[in-house]
């Protein structure tokens, strides 16, 4: 009778550790459900509210220094744009050639600022992937989640990123991969965040071992 019971108690353990190890598998997060997770952490939810949004990017390399303003009506999708004594306003519903081209730098800032948006803003033209992995320039074991464009639509077609981050969820590296090759076509940190009407924005980007700050500084939000 007692080797009866040790046997059953045995197959009552091996059964719960069955099931314990198909509710962590169930429970494990989908790529999707990781990019709303980034996208919530840095303030998502209060995206709606904007209004408006102004920012200039600038980018520093060893002597030089280049910048670029934008100012963005989010509700009608009006930019304008402004550097020196350059100034275009244009809607992006319905762009002329000038336009068009000036956009593609639009698009490539606002990138850079706000990424965790848009993991959601285009979450139907990219395929998408997680695991966990020792990041590039911190060697620290982070969460990675790895989009790819389609190759169809926008200024970059088929390219690649790869966001690192913590538990929190707030992204503190990345790569680009054009093209979605192999090799980094760029490598830097998101770091120096603000938080500003709910909205948590990392204002400076750089790379190890080089002389290298891309930054935004001038930053307005209205609601």
């Amino acid at each position: 009778m007692k080797v009866n019971h040790i046997f059953f108690s045995l197959l009552l353990v091996m059964a719960g550790c069955k099931t314990d190890k198909k509710e962590e598998k169930a429970k494990a997060p989908t790529a999707q459900e990781i990019a709303q997770k980034i996208a919530d952490a840095h303030g998502y939810a209060n995206w709606e509210k904007v209004k408006e949004i102004a920012f200039t990017f600038n980018v520093d390399r060893d002597s030089t220094h280049f910048e670029r303003s934008w100012v963005w009506q989010t509700k009608n999708n009006q930019v304008t744009y402004i550097s020196g004594s350059d100034t275009l306003t244009y809607d992006r519903k319905s762009m002329d050639s000038v336009a068009y081209k000036t956009n593609a730098g639009f698009v490539n800032d606002r990138y850079w600022l706000l990424a965790p948006f848009n993991l959601m803003w285009d979450q139907q033209n990219y395929s998408a992937a997680y695991k966990k992995e020792q990041a590039p320039i911190s060697k620290e074991n982070l969460q990675k989640l790895t989009i790819v464009y389609s190759n169809e639509g926008g200024y970059t077609p088929g390219d690649a990123y790869d966001f690192y981050f913590g538990d929190d969820f707030l992204l503190r590296e990345w790569v680009f991969r054009k093209g979605n090759q192999q090799e980094p076509s760029m490598t830097t940190t998101w770091e120096n965040y603000m938080d500003t009407l709910g909205l948590k924005l990392a204002k400076d980007h750089k790379k190890s071992g080089e002389v290298f700050n891309l930054y935004f500084d001038g930053i307005r939000i209205t609601n």
